[in-house]
């Protein structure tokens, strides 16, 4: 075969195959150059979900008429020096005009500040023509129309219309979020409009903008994180545990201002939130990450969507370290979003009874169901409820209105505190417990809602977890020890680490080569289902124990251990019980969700309450 040189129009189409790979890929370029150009209002239209028609309009620099045939020119380019690794701009290739015209209709209309008249020059499937005179302002506009009409193989793999507008307004948000002080605008025949106003910068003007694209939600429940590391700095906002979304698209990574999907950014974030989150949840995360660009390889891909840091190791580490200390130094912090869910429960409209009776309709001739609240079985309107009994009766003999348990009056007040300065904690001073599952506790503006069971485990998680940078967790000795019989394998992992588990106050040894015996039990731990526990710590191991996966594969341990040993659902708590179970939960790190990442408690303030009666 003969070697031969490609002409410009198929090297073009060549690049164009790397560069535009959906009508998502060339706003993106075209907006990015708008950015470029230090535009402050960036308009774009589209058609047939950007098929049939592109427009992107700002109010930048200007391309001077002698550039304009330059612009439209392979590997011509003003953001690049003679150094290939001092990128500071968002575009530097030099291939996304020419490659978007080699398989569509390009216009680019420009006219620099002071200029007398606009100019333009057009490119369609790779043959130009132009410059020629033009109305326009100070600004650029750039129209395509007609993508993949010079290769229409492509077009067959482009996706309905609705879905490539979707994924045009989504690179919009992404890049709008990074340059809160432009206003961004997009509008067409095939999209709802979305107006992004300008809100300035810094970084309240940051949370701002996000909050346009993400709701105002994120704002109420986002921690702010500010780290550096070695001339690495990390900056931005990352989203309390118990907010969080069923994927990832609510996750925004930047690389000196570049909106980035990079796998190890990414990565990183999981494994911030790693035991304070399901797996099945993603964090909400903005991630702003500034480094010298002579650090960071942005020249990985034509798209410019994946960078490759020099340390890759340190970037890990800032984003880890970042976040888990704002977790920790967050204190107790619910999700508004799971106020908000209940709210909409308790609505009036919402609230329809089995049957055809609404809302507010007469119960009282109807009998109550067991264990519900009536007339009946309450106490009479004229005689209060009897909470003065002595201490050796209380528990017996608390006063109960259907399933919710009363605590005493002068137990409120919990480990010797007065009631009134119990309201002032974070989580208030427990009132009641319901179903022998949910403690309710009062603050001075608002009702809180706690999970017993998800609660203490994150708590007896924690201090297991410490157990492996501190001094071991004590154990209590079996009389008898319990032996667990297992397939050969599972007992040889276990016995393999039988040091690790002893350090969780778990002593066991192999014991002949399908069994383990149990000697010791965690103490915090009390009573619990050794069989079970051994076996579900085997499965553990099993999944999770690699050369590269020890820290992982003991925070799972310590999972499992702590979801066996805490306060089970269906247990009557003692009110000085349930002020301990608060007073800890305000103590302890991340304790605003379990370690299978679902919320510990919900918040409902008072004026929140007020309103579902009217009162507001």
């Amino acid at each position: 075969m003969t070697i031969r040189h490609l002409s410009e129009t198929i090297i073009n189409q060549i690049a164009a195959g790397e560069v535009i790979e959906r009508p998502a890929s060339v706003i993106k370029e075209l907006v990015e150059n708008a950015i470029d150009a230090a535009a402050t209002r960036i308009e774009i239209v589209t058609a047939g979900g950007g098929k049939t028609l592109m427009r992107v309009s700002d109010n930048g620099c200007g391309i001077p008429v002698d550039e304009l045939t330059l612009a439209v020119s392979r590997h011509c380019t003003s953001k690049l020096t003679d150094d290939v690794h001092d990128i500071r701009a968002l575009g530097f290739r030099g291939e996304a005009l020419p490659s978007i015209g080699s398989v569509a209709k390009l216009t680019l209309k420009s006219r620099p500040e002071g200029a007398d008249s606009g100019f333009e020059v057009s490119v369609s499937g790779g043959h130009m023509e132009g410059p020629r005179p033009t109305a326009l302002n100070r600004g650029t506009i750039v129209e395509v129309r007609d993508l993949f009409f010079a290769t229409p193989a492509r077009l067959k793999f482009m996706k309905t219309e609705r879905a490539e507008a979707l994924a045009i307004t989504e690179v919009v948000k992404r890049i709008a979020i990074a340059f809160p002080h432009i206003r961004f605008s997009l509008a067409g025949t095939d999209r709802t409009p979305l107006e992004l106003p300008a809100t300035g910068t810094g970084a309240e003007a940051t949370l701002e903008r996000i909050a346009q694209i993400l709701g105002k939600d994120f704002a109420d429940n986002a921690l702010v994180l500010d780290a550096e590391r070695e001339g690495v700095r990390l900056s931005g906002f990352a989203g309390i545990p118990s907010f969080n979304r069923g994927n990832a698209l609510h996750q925004f990574a930047y690389v000196n201002g570049r909106p980035v999907r990079d796998k190890q950014i990414l990565g990183a974030l999981r494994g911030a939130y790693a035991d304070v989150i399901a797996r099945d949840r993603h964090p909400v995360a903005v991630l702003f990450l500034t480094l010298d660009p002579a650090l960071v390889d942005v020249n990985v891909h034509p798209a410019k969507a994946d960078v490759r840091f020099r340390d890759p190791g340190l970037v890990r580490g800032l984003i880890v370290g970042a976040i888990k200390q704002a977790l920790s130094h967050s204190g107790i912090r619910p999700a508004t979003s799971g106020a908000e869910a209940m709210l909409q429960a308790f609505r009036a409209e919402g609230l329809q009874p089995r049957g055809s009776q609404a809302f507010g309709s007469n119960r009282w001739n109807n009998p109550a169901p067991r264990n519900e609240w009536s007339p009946q079985t309450a106490h009479p309107a004229h005689r209060p409820l009897d909470l003065g009994q002595p201490a050796s009766l209380r528990e017996e003999s608390t006063p109960i209105l259907g399933d919710i348990v009363m605590p005493s009056a002068d137990v409120r007040a919990g480990q010797g505190e007065a009631p009134a300065e119990l309201l002032k904690k974070p989580l208030g001073a427990a009132r009641a417990q319901i179903h022998e599952n949910y403690i309710v506790a009062q603050t001075e503006d608002s009702l809180v809602i706690v999970d017993q069971h998800a609660a203490h485990e994150r708590l007896v998680y924690e201090a297991l977890k410490n157990a492996l940078h501190s001094r071991p967790i004590a154990g209590q000795l079996l009389l008898i020890p319990e032996i667990v019989d297992l397939p050969e394998e599972d007992a040889i992992r276990l016995a393999a680490h039988a040091e690790t588990l002893a350090r969780f106050g778990l002593t066991i040894e192999q014991f002949g080569p399908g069994a383990i015996a149990v000697r010791e039990t965690p103490a915090m731990l009390g009573e619990m289902n050794v069989q079970q526990l051994i076996r579900d710590l085997a499965d553990e191991i099993a999944e999770h124990d690699t050369s590269d996966g020890l820290k992982s594969m003991l925070h799972h341990v310590a999972a499992t251990m702590a979801c066996h040993g805490s306060v089970r659902a269906g247990r009557r708590l003692r009110p000085e019980e349930m002020n301990a179970l608060l007073r800890e939960m305000e103590a302890t790190p991340g304790s605003g969700t379990c370690n299978h990442g679902r919320p510990t408690y919900i918040e409902l303030k008072l004026s929140d309450i007020e309103r579902l009666f009217g009162r507001r």
